[in-house]
């Protein structure tokens, strides 16, 4: 497939924005269009609203490139993504390294698998019976709200990658003819990252030295803000030479450039302590070369002093143009001032034109599965195609089913015509019934509650014991009795009906104390009863006194009825 005609590099370093625009050219290379670069505030306490202000920046990248929802391929700064080379063993099968990998991945990385966008990479085929590889882990929340902030300026999201890696593959791109080992030394503004990189290996490490450690220890020295101390830098900073070189006539000058000496000191012994790993640990060779970039690497003799540093290697800016073409569009010498920061850009162009050596890629999970709907469209539209030919298809047997039923309907209306008098009449009929059932329901009523009280007494008589207890009344409250003790519980509920029954009890011995079970075994009895319901108040059942000078003892205890008639 051919490449794309444009591409899109967005480089979001901590310090400075950077936006380029490329172009392929037929010979299968790139050419540089335009570019821009937007600062940042670098300050560290400022990192909390460090998304806001990317977000705001891009926006204004954007507009001036005047760019309508293009395709970019962006690079995310290295400290805010976790890195580590990993030795493992040699595996045939390729589906027993994903395996291996994906165990390590989800060893190594400091937090939970389930929450970071992962990735890796073959660094070296290795011998001996190992290979080394480079896993890279980013917590998926802030890759989302990175990821938003690219797509709000109307942007669609490419290749999403490490800085580090797009520098890898401009390197790789621009001195492929490089023999020996090259040490690439990527100076930011956050971290300084080291990449080793000779024939069939590739070694990355990060350093937290950068631009902000200076400032930071400027700041302090001179009891300045951050930002101020940032400013005092690029405008008056330099690399102080040391040794017999005159110091400046500005004593605070000659100061800051002492500090920046001796920051750029500290990180010349990681430097130096890094080779030495890299050599010891990893089998590397000593570098020959070492190539600086990035944006603190454009402070004054920052050259000349890795080149007292390291006087057995050349040192030289890192030039990602040699075999980039630059339109004629663009300033020469500016674009030659600033070709060590174009590092990355470069980097991410050829993630889009070429094949690259170095393909890491961190894409959100909202925007692979947006590609995969998109590569699915097509498939998407057949089937759409295909359902709408299946709708087209049933359409057509509905509407001849439609006329079919449409004749039928009419045969059949005919035919039933003659028989709507008939309904008629049977309609009338049945409302004639119903009326006769509303008229005689009050006579049934009538009926009904002629025999209530008689099926009442019979229903409370049948669950009397047979022996030893007799009932003498039964007892209604007075019509006013009934509204005075009625409470009402609902609205338009009828108050509960109550039935007195009194009577009384015999007891063959007189000195029996439990004579009264008789009373209770009656009103067990009534539980069951469907038109009453016993009371379940203890204290509203009477009995009669313990006086063993009688034989018979009164009782009395209140029913309620379930179903009463109207007693008005």
């Amino acid at each position: 497939m051919a490449a794309p005609n444009r591409i899109l590099s967005l480089n979001l370093g901590t310090q400075t924005i950077s936006l380029a625009e490329f172009q392929t050219n037929p010979s299968g290379g790139i050419v540089l269009v335009r570019y821009k670069h937007v600062e940042i505030l670098g300050d560290p306490a400022a990192d909390a609203s460090r998304v806001a202000q990317t977000k705001l920046q891009i926006q204004q990248l954007v507009s001036g490139f005047e760019l309508k929802r293009q395709q970019v391929n962006y690079a995310i700064a290295s400290h805010t993504i976790f890195t580590r080379p990993v030795r493992l063993p040699i595996v045939g099968d390729a589906s027993q390294v994903e395996q291996i990998v994906a165990f390590e991945a989800a060893q190594n990385v400091p937090y939970p698998i389930d929450q970071v966008v992962w990735d890796w990479q073959l660094l070296d085929e290795g011998k001996g019976g190992q290979m080394e590889v480079i896993l890279a882990a980013i917590k998926a929340d802030l890759l989302d709200d990175i990821n938003d902030a690219v797509q709000s300026a109307n942007l669609r999201s490419g290749v999403v990658e490490i800085a580090p890696m797009s520098l890898y593959n401009a390197l790789r791109y621009n001195y492929a003819d490089a023999d020996g080992c090259t040490l690439l030394v990527d100076i930011g503004s956050r971290t300084t990252n080291l990449l080793f990189c000779e024939p069939g290996k590739i070694f990355p490490r990060r350093l937290n030295i950068g631009g902000s450690t200076i400032t930071t220890a400027i700041a302090k020295d001179l009891g300045i803000a951050f930002t101020e101390a940032d400013k005092r830098k690029v405008d008056d900073g330099f690399v102080s030479l040391g040794g017999s070189y005159a110091e400046h006539e500005d004593a605070e000058i000659a100061r800051i450039s002492k500090i920046i000496r001796n920051q750029m000191t500290r990180l010349h012994q990681e430097i130096a302590r890094s080779i030495t790993f890299y050599r010891s640990e990893h089998g590397g060779s000593q570098p020959v070369r070492v190539l600086l970039s990035g944006g603190t690497a454009s402070l004054p003799y920052m050259r000349e002093f890795f080149q007292e540093k390291f006087p057995s290697m050349d040192v030289e800016y890192f030039n990602p143009l040699r075999n980039v073409s630059v339109a004629d569009s663009l300033d020469v010498e500016q674009v030659g001032r600033d070709a060590h920061m174009l590092g990355e850009l470069v980097g991410l162009a050829l993630r889009g034109a070429v094949s690259c050596p170095m393909e890491l890629n961190l894409r959100p999970a909202s925007v692979t599965k947006a590609d995969r709907i998109s590569a699915q469209r097509p498939f998407l539209i057949a089937a759409g195609v295909c359902v709408l030919a299946c709708l087209a298809g049933w359409w057509q047997y509905y509407e001849r089913a439609a006329d079919t039923t449409a004749e039928v309907t009419e045969r059949i209306q005919s035919q039933s015509a003659p028989l709507a008098d008939e309904e008629a009449k049977i309609k009338k009929a049945l409302d004639e019934i119903e009326n006769l059932k509303k008229s005689t329901k009050p006579l049934l009523k009538t009926v009904e509650e002629r025999e209530y009280w008689v099926k009442v007494i019979n229903d409370i008589n049948q669950r009397l014991p047979q022996d030893y207890v007799w009932v003498t009344s039964f007892e209604l409250p007075k019509n006013e009795e009934r509204e005075a003790t009625a409470v009402p519980t609902k609205p338009k509920e009828a108050p509960p009906v109550i039935l007195t029954v009194q009577g009384l009890y015999l007891s063959k011995d007189a000195g029996n104390s439990d004579r009264t079970k008789i009373v209770d075994q009656f009103l067990k009895n009534i539980a069951d009863s469907a038109y009453v319901e016993a009371p379940k108040d203890e204290s509203k059942i009477i009995r009669g006194s313990d006086d063993t000078a009688h034989w018979a003892f009164p009782y009395s205890f209140p029913l309620k009825l379930k179903n009463p008639i109207d007693l008005k």
